[in-house]
């Protein structure tokens, strides 16, 4: 099934003339920034198909004759075709008066052919700078990438139906170099759900997030230092589980790290790109050192020891077991230590200095996609 990428033309891939949004003459012709170098990125290393959608309203009419709109037309895509950028298709709806044409966007009569078993709309986008062509990636069931600096669609305050559009949005963004990354940088996010007698899991991960986090594991202390990952290291998640904390705190904290380590394995996939190594921080008297390799063997080495019984509500005895849990689902290596005076700021310095390694090894370069290591798996 192919993919396709709906691009937009005024606005996303020329910039739209200010004054009457008419790129009626060669005079008003301006390319996006940066749009050549990285649609031809787009077009040489990735498997979309590309497809021009634009609406021209009143073209044809005394006011919009076609003889002013095919020069500049022209000239866009031959520029883009000589730097081995071409379209499979070029949509033009040109439709007067548009209001209830069926072929104008956010509608979808211009792109019938593309609701068939040969292309893969869920995995497709709409790029384009303007809340129809969001609403336009909503009705194919494709995601949208909005080429603005607003993500709430231009308004402070939406009204419902636009705000289901917020939804299909998969990147805000008004640099092409950050589109091309995105897109080829494919979303690092799933979920997993692990069940048994003694604990009932569920964690969702987005491994390219920005920290934002939901958490509840029946362990405030616990959900604190859950915490610190996302918000620190730059990743959202979603952990809830029910244990049997009438029993005491082992299952809850040893299951959930279990899952959360099967889960970044899974996440990361293939690795490839990533930087799989990585960090050092202080935290007022104390300094946490957690290195982390993503190298498929699990091992834990731990310098840490801890003068308190318990910390909130977690026993000291579980930060070694948890870390040792993330490790066998993770299958990484992890080598910590931390010295200090005082025990809270010794394992939330351990949590944030973990946190950053993750960070800093799940990190990806988009001009280096190839496996860090010379066995040729990891």
């Amino acid at each position: 099934m192919k993919k396709v990428l709906f691009i937009d033309r005024d606005g996303t891939l020329v910039l739209e003339p200010p004054v009457d949004y008419q790129l009626d003459s060669l005079e008003k012709l301006e390319f996006y920034p940066k749009v050549f170098q990285y649609m031809a990125k787009i077009a040489n290393e990735l498997d979309y198909e590309l497809v021009m959608v634009t609406n021209q309203d009143g073209l044809g009419t005394d006011s919009f004759p076609e003889d002013t709109f095919w020069p500049a037309q022209n000239k866009i895509i031959d520029a883009f075709k000589k730097e081995g950028v071409e379209f499979s298709a070029i949509h033009i709806d040109k439709t007067f008066p548009h209001e209830n044409a069926d072929t104008r966007k956010p509608r979808t009569g211009l792109l019938t052919q593309y609701f068939s078993d040969d292309y893969d709309l869920e995995n497709s986008f709409v790029l384009g700078d303007r809340i129809t062509d969001m609403e336009l990636a909503k009705n194919l069931g494709a995601k949208g990438i909005y080429l603005s600096e607003d993500p709430n669609l231009g308004a402070d305050e939406i009204e419902s139906s636009k705000r289901e559009i917020l939804g299909c949005i998969a990147l805000t963004s008004t640099d092409w170099k950050e589109i091309y990354e995105f897109l080829k940088l494919k979303d690092r996010v799933a979920d997993i759900t692990r069940n048994t007698n003694e604990t009932q899991i569920y964690i969702k991960l987005n491994l390219d997030g920005s920290g934002k986090n939901d958490i509840d594991t029946g362990l405030s202390f616990f959900d604190h230092m859950l915490d610190q990952i996302g918000r620190h290291g730059a990743m959202d998640l979603t952990i809830k589980v029910n244990g049997d904390l009438e029993v005491d705190e082992h299952h809850t904290i040893e299951d959930t790290m279990i899952a959360l380590g099967e889960l970044f394995n899974k996440v990361l996939g293939s690795k490839l790109g990533i930087e799989r190594y990585g960090f050092c921080l202080p935290m007022d008297d104390c300094l946490a050192q957690v290195a982390v390799d993503f190298g498929g063997r699990n091992w834990l080495e731990w310098d840490a020891e801890f003068q308190r019984e318990k910390i909130g509500d977690m026993p000291t005895e579980m930060f070694f077991h948890l870390f040792k849990s993330f490790t066998d689902g993770a299958k990484c290596n992890l080598n910590i230590k931390a010295q200090g005076t005082n025990e809270h700021h010794k394992i939330e310095g351990i949590f944030k200095a973990f946190a950053k390694a993750m960070k800093m090894a799940v990190k990806r370069d988009p001009d280096k996609m190839f496996l860090p290591s010379t066995k040729g798996m990891l």
